[in-house]
């Protein structure tokens, strides 16, 4: 930690800001990898950027890891840095080490080159498309690499930011470099594209509205720092309406970096369009950013307001939960069922911020950890079912599996049962403790919708659980296409979420402590 030093200036005695380089660490690594990878495809020739862009990300996330474990295991880590920017506390650390783990197994499935699913434009290449095709499989888009450490970067910061303008920097930080992967997919070129367009334009109105509720919030407080804003709510000062107002669009922003209902639209046609790699690295590491950086506002700067978004948040959690779940039943494509099932669960765990209470916050970090492990396998499963048109995405494409692959798909079984919550996998337990600190905190009814809703949603996971091992197989139903690294992926996601479900009280003892680490100055 650097001491406090003074500049003399014209004025008196400026105090230096101080840095503490040492808590910032995990940021600061992935950041630093993100700009050699940079650096990597500026100087690097094309056929080796491949080979030093895997490592260097690779190590730049391990790296960051291993300082997230050692700070947490430090007697006493836990206060602001950075000029009061950051808050390096318990559920921080604990975000943070998630959000890591998740972007090393997403590392894998897009460093997979048995898949290709990142190509340069075949429209540059002669040739007929067929041939185009062919010829840019080889070519592999080492750009996602540096992209994806920015994003990840960018995610570390949300859940982390002690201020409105620093969260808002976060916040860009994480999307941007996501706007651009949406679109880099092989195969299906325009309906990726188009992915990456609304969810630009969509993800620009959300970033709109967030700023402008930290102009009004900054109004009514005259800080833009959480702490501040809490004290001000404690003396009951300033404009009640530019508090209410700013509260409301802050919490646009939010909501739609979750998929909660009304702001839900992007989620289906995004998840469909990116790559799969990507939409398992956004479907679990954004999810974990966004919902820390809610938590963080809502428990550290509006806990004494909660008697007026506590209701808004209510039907928000009803909506999301039931739609998710219904609107899941209708769909074919096996990417938008479970983009509709990631709405259901941001409604689930939305259970877990309307409980405000330590229990609230512990419960909401175990099922953050155990959603993303489960996500990241499931989709990593969705990459190696194949044809000749790429992944069999359509659900009629299942049928039979059960029979040709017994082993993936009595994978991809347990992933949808997980998500349905039966008991001895981690969304049993998952859904058990957010539920369980909803009605100590007097939002029973909400906990019935839920449980509802966890009913309805459990038909279309067992839809394709009975499609894959009680239907005939197609003559030219796909075949199962994997490497070492997604192999890898898949039995890392199957071993998290079995042993969350069986032994899941080490995690919870964690994810507990870090709750009751929470810095609020």
């Amino acid at each position: 930690m650097m001491t406090m030093t003074h500049v003399v200036a014209q004025g008196g005695d400026i105090p230096a800001p101080t840095v503490e380089y040492g808590q910032l660490a995990p940021m600061l690594i992935v950041f630093g990898a993100a700009i050699a990878g940079v650096l990597v495809e500026a100087f690097v020739g094309r056929n080796w950027r491949y080979r030093v862009q895997v490592p260097v990300a690779a190590i730049g996330l391990g790296a960051g890891f291993a300082w997230t474990i050692a700070l947490a295991w430090r007697d006493k880590p836990f206060h602001v840095a950075a000029e009061g920017a950051l808050a390096v506390d318990g559920p921080t650390l604990f975000i943070q080490g998630t959000i890591l783990v998740l972007a090393l197994i997403s590392l894998l499935l897009i460093a997979e080159k048995q898949q290709a699913h990142f190509t340069a434009q075949a429209a540059a290449l002669p040739g007929t498309e067929a041939e185009q095709e062919t010829m840019a499989a080889g070519i592999t888009q080492t750009e996602v690499f540096p992209l994806m450490m920015f994003a990840v970067g960018g995610m570390l910061m949300f859940p982390a930011s002690n201020d409105l303008l620093t969260m808002f920097v976060a916040l860009e930080v994480m999307s941007l470099p996501l706007y651009l992967l949406c679109g880099l997919a092989r195969r299906r070129r325009l309906l990726s594209q188009e992915a990456a367009v609304k969810y630009f334009l969509l993800g620009a109105f959300s970033s709109a509205f967030f700023l402008y509720g930290v102009a009004l919030l900054y109004g009514y407080a005259g800080s833009v720092r959480l702490s501040d804003i809490a004290d001000q709510l404690g003396k009951n000062a300033g404009s009640e309406t530019l508090l209410l107002a700013g509260v409301a669009l802050l919490s646009v922003g939010l909501l739609f970096k979750l998929g909660a209902v009304p702001f839900h639209m992007w989620k289906p046609d995004v998840y469909q369009g990116a790559p799969t790699p990507i939409t398992a690295l956004m479907a679990s590491c954004t999810l974990v950013a966004s919902f820390g950086a809610m938590l963080r506002v809502y428990y550290v700067a509006l806990e004494n307001l909660k008697w007026d978004w506590r209701p808004a948040m209510w039907g928000v959690a009803i909506l999301t939960m039931v739609i998710g779940a219904v609107i899941a039943i209708t769909q074919t494509d096996i990417k938008r069922m479970l983009a509709y099932s990631s709405i259901a669960h941001a409604g689930f765990l939305l259970t877990g911020v309307i409980a405000t209470s330590e229990a609230g916050l512990s419960s909401s970090l175990f099922y953050l950890a155990a959603y993303g492990f489960t996500t990241v396998g499931a989709f990593a499963v969705i990459t190696m079912v194949r044809d000749a048109g790429g992944e069999a995405a359509h659900l009629s494409r299942w049928a039979g599996l059960g029979k040709r692959s017994p082993v993936v798909a009595g994978v991809f079984a347990f992933f949808l049962l997980a998500f349905a919550g039966i008991p001895l996998t981690s969304g049993f337990t998952g859904k058990f403790a957010v539920f369980k600190a909803a009605v100590e905190g007097g939002a029973t009814p909400l906990v019935i919708v839920g449980v509802i809703s966890s009913a309805i949603a459990a038909f279309f996971y067992v839809r394709v659980i009975v499609v894959m091992f009680f239907s005939e197989p197609e003559a030219d139903g796909p075949s199962v296409v994997f490497g070492p690294a997604t192999a890898a992926a898949v039995a890392l996601g199957l071993t998290a979420t079995v042993v969350l479900g069986v032994l899941p009280q080490p995690m919870l003892d964690l994810a507990g402590d870090a709750a009751a680490q929470m810095f609020v100055r």
